[in-house]
């Protein structure tokens, strides 16, 4: 979220910005909340000013009791659809400014009316005030992997965060149970109110699926240690700095994943990265169908929300696609609109380490091997150390 003067709050100094503390796991039921709550715990007996400014324990008896002697912000009540709904009260945190305040259900989606969509949001506005934040979400809420968690559990996740929010915590913290315990859990009606288990082990939480959810969340928090280590340690001591390149095209189909895909790789490897499309005369504004533009457009928002520069190759004669639409995107202007070209200037002005491209029956592929310059795509990369990533 950009304020008024355009500056990202969480990019302020760190002595002027709280500190963010997020719990990840695999699915519901892991411990997220109950861990969130025994830190509360922790910090109230060591005599720090901790508030509960949201939790949800889903009746869980286990979690529930250990909301017993924590100081809580009441929830602000609001009407939606002829219901009475509690929510967060961000307004009143602000004004309590506790040093620690916990909020639970980190992906969720504010009623019409609250100041931000979000929750998340409403956090990144705590951390901007200078108020330490512990929340809780589940792998399968991070924007970029929605795909991969849809192919493992059959459903398509409406509520998300991006990427680029995990990218300003101070700490992420996996909270890890085999798909055995877990299940066991499940079983023992420590997780769903008992009418709802079989239900439940039929569905999500069936032991290939949670493997694979698990496995997600490991990667997520090893790519969380990867970021402390270039942040922290000493520059001459780290690995090269990786910089990557989506090289996308109109197709609607395999533009989102090779977007996500390459999201998930600058985040594993803390990379600046972009995205590039190259705009022929075939895709010129006037020839262009309204409904490739359009998913052309929305892709270009995702990159953006992801955290990608984005950046629209063209010839000088041209009418950007992105120009029409006003989004703030880069623009390369070049003498010949050349794929080749596109990629291989973006490398050099960029510095661009990988580049990330779809398989071979993808337009921009057909395009290259068309103009019979791949091999000159693939000398000039391997000359200039950059890596080739073609992603399925």
């Amino acid at each position: 979220m950009i304020n008024s003067e355009g500056n990202d709050p969480l990019l302020r100094p760190s002595s002027t910005r709280g500190r963010l503390k997020v719990y990840m796991g695999m699915s519901a039921g892991v411990g997220k909340t109950y861990r969130m709550l025994q830190e509360a715990h922790s910090m109230l007996a060591a005599g720090i000013n901790v508030q509960i400014g949201f939790v949800e324990t889903h009746g869980r008896v286990e979690t529930h009791a250990l909301l017993a002697g924590l100081p809580m912000i009441p929830m602000r009540e609001a009407f939606y659809k002829g219901k009475r709904m509690k929510e967060f009260d961000l307004n009143a945190t602000l004004l309590l400014a506790p040093k620690w305040v916990i909020v639970d259900e980190l992906a969720h989606t504010n009623i019409p009316g609250s100041k931000n969509p979000k929750r998340w949001q409403d956090v990144m506005d705590l951390i901007a005030a200078g108020i330490n934040v512990v929340t809780a979400v589940n792998i399968q809420h991070i924007e970029s992997i929605t795909e991969q968690v849809k192919r493992i559990t059959g459903v398509d996740v409406a509520e998300r965060v991006p990427d680029t929010f995990l990218r300003h915590a101070d700490d992420v913290v996996n909270i890890d149970l085999s798909a055995e315990d877990l299940i066991t859990r499940l079983r023992e009606g420590k997780i769903y109110d008992p009418a709802k288990v079989e239900t439940a082990l039929n569905n999500f939480f069936q032991p290939d699926k949670i493997l694979q959810l698990r496995e997600l969340a490991l990667k997520e928090v090893a790519g969380q240690v990867v970021r402390k280590v270039e942040t922290e340690v000493d520059p001459p001591k780290q690995m090269r700095r990786e910089r990557l390149l989506a090289c996308i095209s109109s197709n609607h189909q395999t533009a989102g994943r090779i977007i996500r895909k390459t999201a998930r790789l600058a985040n594993y490897y803390n990379a600046d990265w972009y995205v590039l499309y190259v705009q022929t005369p075939e895709e010129s504004i006037d020839r262009i169908p309204l409904d490739r533009q359009r998913h052309l457009l929305n892709h270009f928002k995702l990159a953006v929300e992801l955290g990608a520069e984005v950046i629209q190759a063209q010839s000088g004669k041209e009418h950007g696609i992105a120009a029409v639409a006003k989004l703030p995107l880069k623009v390369l202007n070049l003498q010949e609109t050349s794929v080749t070209e596109a990629i291989l200037t973006t490398v050099r002005n960029k510095s661009i380490t990988t580049v990330c491209i779809g398989k071979p029956h993808f337009n921009i592929f057909q395009i290259i091997l068309r103009s019979n310059v791949f091999n000159k795509l693939l000398n000039a990369l391997s000359s200039n150390n950059v890596d080739l990533i073609i992603l399925s």
